[in-house]
């Protein structure tokens, strides 16, 4: 019988995409007869903004061998409890999208439905109380949750706002430890086979030609292979998510690092400013078409409160994803892959995803047509739902008050996204697909915040004296308020566990 499993496996590109598969991909088929080659230039440089991630990432690193505390030293990262919206509803006003739950469901009945049905009674409460995540996160405090929780409200998860460079380099260490091999080259050409267009080798200019059963194309928005190769062709989403620029500059930073990511509403999009042990990082995602480049950038100057480390640098991208993910024998896998902005900082996590997808439809050397139709169906599916909820934030806006927030305003839904809005605003309820990188807790945050609330509460509450779930939910409050209360500072919690400073960056 003919051995036709893949021998060999070639990423082109390094940065946070290409050693995330490096080493997880070696540490997947660690034993076995793949061959792993990463070829990337030191001459190139990476985009390396992504400083924010969410808990996905930690069961990540964890199946690498690495814990909590190992990649935060390494990377200078803080905890991360959320994400704190200012003035996407209206200026001054500020929610929080926590890792976590809201209250406690009871008699099977969603636990929003009893705050809800508790608030047109006249009792109106903020449902972040009723979440240990946000309430952490909004004190400033935070410690590991635990891992016998005593009822659903000691429900909540967490992440890391970690330096990108460093994590890449700290990827790359695990990966070379396992086998990987690196060159350090630039690619001069790509050579296909010319009986059905796969991708044969590549002609590095050092005179090397690397051959490769199977591709992955981590070479980011350029595409090197999935799209200068392979035409394949990329379907933009700028009609319904304006913003395709942004600014990104690092600052020394102020004050203890707060436990979320902050993302600020302005005239033509909205700010984040995230926060490192050793520095913190500020950015501008805006539409072009709003304004111009030079008064954003004065717009983010202002912004900042702290001092600069270096000048703003400009990112140009087109919000959208490629036709096929998987093409011939390319698979894109970051930025390669097509690109939604970092709002609910999805960028890594989308990284993340594709691994886990190239793991569990991993090819032999016929690359079955129903694998790879397979693939890139779940990476649409997945991609287009990390969109829809983006779209959320900006259609729920309640500002007004430019043409950008305007504009959103009138964005035409994609129809799974009316959908998911009309069956939660009618009767509560939220529609959940496979491949959705978002649970009910995010819509419900997102929800909340921007008030876009249920009309009616499910019937089975029709028969409860609103009267008697007062008691029972200010107990929820006040259960979640002396947690919070003996809980450490943040700034505590990485004195103890995370310093010394991270290692330097090459």
């Amino acid at each position: 019988m003919q051995d036709n499993r893949i021998r060999k496996l070639v990423i082109v590109g390094g940065g946070t995409a290409g050693w995330m598969a490096a080493a997880a991909l070696r540490r997947h088929f660690q034993g076995g007869p793949l061959e792993i080659t990463l070829v990337e230039s030191s001459e190139i440089g990476t985009i390396g903004v992504g400083e924010a991630t969410i808990p996905t990432i930690r069961a990540f690193y964890n199946q690498l061998g690495l814990t909590d505390i190992e990649v935060m030293r390494a990377t200078g990262a803080t905890c991360k409890l959320g994400i704190r919206f200012n003035g996407w509803v209206r200026e001054g006003q500020s929610f929080i999208h926590p890792f976590g739950h809201f209250g406690q469901d009871l008699r099977g009945v969603p636990f929003h439905h009893y705050w809800r049905k508790l608030g047109e009674a006249g009792e109106p409460t903020n449902i972040a109380d009723y979440s240990l995540g946000a309430s952490l996160a909004e004190a400033g405090k935070f410690m590991a949750p635990s891992r016998n929780p005593a009822s659903t409200l000691s429900i909540f998860d967490w992440a890391l706002h970690f330096d990108a460079s460093l994590f890449a380099q700290l990827m790359r260490r695990v990966a070379e430890e396992n086998g990987v091999r690196r060159i350090d080259a630039k690619i001069t050409k790509v050579n296909l086979r010319p009986e059905d267009g796969f991708v044969a080798s590549l002609d590095l200019h050092t005179g090397q030609t690397i051959e490769g059963d199977l591709f992955i194309d981590c070479s980011g928005f350029r595409g090197l292979l999935i799209e200068e190769a392979l035409r394949t062709g990329y379907e933009h989403w700028n009609d319904v998510l304006f913003c395709d620029r942004a600014y990104a500059v690092q600052s020394e930073g102020v004050g203890d690092p707060m436990p979320y990511t902050d993302v600020t509403a302005h005239t033509a999009g909205w700010r984040w400013r995230i926060p490192l042990q050793h520095r913190y990082g500020n950015g501008y995602v805006y539409s072009s078409r709003h304004i111009s480049d030079e008064d954003a950038l004065a717009e983010l100057k202002a912004a900042i409160p702290d001092p600069l480390l270096h000048e703003p640098r400009l990112i140009r991208f087109n919000p959208g994803r490629r036709k096929q993910v998987w093409n011939k024998n390319v698979i894109a896998l970051g930025l390669a892959s097509g690109f939604l902005e970092p709002l609910e900082s999805t960028s890594i996590a989308l990284i993340e995803t594709g691994i886990e997808k190239i793991k569990a439809l991993f090819p032999d050397k016929d690359f079955a047509p129903e694998i790879v139709d397979e693939f890139n169906d779940w990476s649409r599916r997945e991609m287009e739902r990390v969109r829809d909820f983006i779209i959320l934030h900006y259609w729920a806006n309640k500002r007004g008050d430019t043409a950008f927030w305007r504009d959103c305003d009138k964005v035409v839904l994609p129809e799974a996204l009316r959908r998911k809005i009309d069956l939660f605003t009618q009767r509560g309820h939220f529609v959940r697909y496979r491949w959705e990188m978002f649970a009910p807790p995010s819509w419900m945050a997102i929800y909340a915040g921007f008030e876009l609330l249920p009309e009616t509460v499910d019937p089975s509450l029709d028969g409860i004296d609103p009267k008697t779930l007062s008691a029972p939910l200010a107990e929820m409050r006040k259960a979640i308020r002396d947690v919070v209360a003996n809980a450490p500072p943040h700034e505590a919690f990485l004195d103890q566990y995370c310093r010394p400073a991270p290692i330097a960056a090459e």
